[in-house]
């Protein structure tokens, strides 16, 4: 039973009084850094935001805490071997969780996706192990700045007054409208990363070629590739197209380390873009790492 029911139970008793107070649980939505939303953002969301760990080598540090996008991308440029990211164990979030259940409020938590990390598991674990019947945890099969699209329209949803479930439901309904489309433009990291040869990423790189990506399924996929970046603003611009904008729901743009491909992108589609609301956001460590600096992308909920 959530703590405010159990106190206005002891300051009423079990008795028809009881059922005159009104007792307002409160809706706290949580995330992690992999949304790249600015901690100035969450700030003005009222979002809580659970640091990833990122570590090169033996240094470790907190996602935007610890270590800010820009000293990321430094570090990242004279790094001989990717960074590795630590995902929230369960026993860190048993003691996160734990004030979340003493708290009674309802606690909506959308985490990266189930399919690129363990932190969602990690925290239906941490869930199970408290009995916390307060903590909602849905899938949202999504990361960067497509995640931090579901975090904006939960919070909208929080102060539209709807519940922890009726919030859950309806991201749920949305997360297959999400469409994230991106260009990568330094290869190098995926070669790094062992997700590209050295031969194929040295031929793109001479013919100057980028790959599209988007998520399925909680995964990253490769859709396309364009021949510069031009060429790559076209390729998105044409799957935007093809799967239109809704105007009901925000549309997020994000970048790494490369706010003119962005800005040059945004005026490229700013007849797509009319009347909706825009949030700009800096990919940081967690995706940053493979996509390397220069990608750049738009997250949407399809009409």
């Amino acid at each position: 039973m959530p703590q405010g029911v159990q106190k206005a139970r002891q300051i009423c008793g079990t008795g028809q009084d009881f059922e005159k107070v009104s007792v307002k649980i409160m809706v706290k939505i949580v995330t992690d850094s992999s949304c790249d939303i600015s901690l100035q953002r969450c700030m003005e969301l009222g979002v809580e935001m659970l640091p990833i760990t990122v570590n090169f080598g033996e240094e470790s540090y907190r996602a935007n805490l610890d270590i800010s996008n820009q000293e990321f991308y430094e570090k990242l440029a004279a790094a001989q071997e990717l960074p590795h990211t630590a995902q929230i164990t369960p026993a860190q979030f048993e003691k996160i969780f734990q004030s979340y259940k003493e708290s009674g409020d309802e606690v909506v938590c959308l985490f990266i996706s189930s399919q690129m990390s363990g932190t969602l598991q990690s925290a239906r674990v941490a869930k199970n192990i408290l009995g916390a019947d307060n903590i909602f945890l849905p899938d949202t099969l999504h990361v960067t700045f497509a995640l931090g699209l579901l975090v904006e329209e939960a919070v909208k949803m929080r102060d539209a007054g709807l519940s922890g479930a009726e919030i859950v439901a309806k991201i749920e309904e949305l997360v297959p409208r999400v469409r994230l489309f991106a260009m990568i433009e330094d290869l190098k990291y995926l070669k790094m990363g062992g997700r590209l040869s050295s031969t194929s990423a040295l031929v793109a790189s001479i013919l100057g070629i980028c790959p599209i990506i988007t998520l399925k399924d909680g995964l990253v996929e490769v859709v396309g590739k364009a021949r510069g970046k031009k060429a790559a603003f076209a390729a998105i611009r044409k799957h935007v197209e093809k799967e239109p904008i809704s105007g009901d729901y925000c549309v997020t743009m994000g970048h790494a380390n490369a706010v003119e491909n962005c800005q040059a992108f945004q005026a490229y589609v700013a007849d797509l873009l009319k009347k909706r609301e825009v949030h700009v956001q800096d990919i940081g460590s967690i995706v940053g790492t493979h996509a390397g600096p220069g990608a750049m992308g738009i997250a949407y909920i399809k009409k």
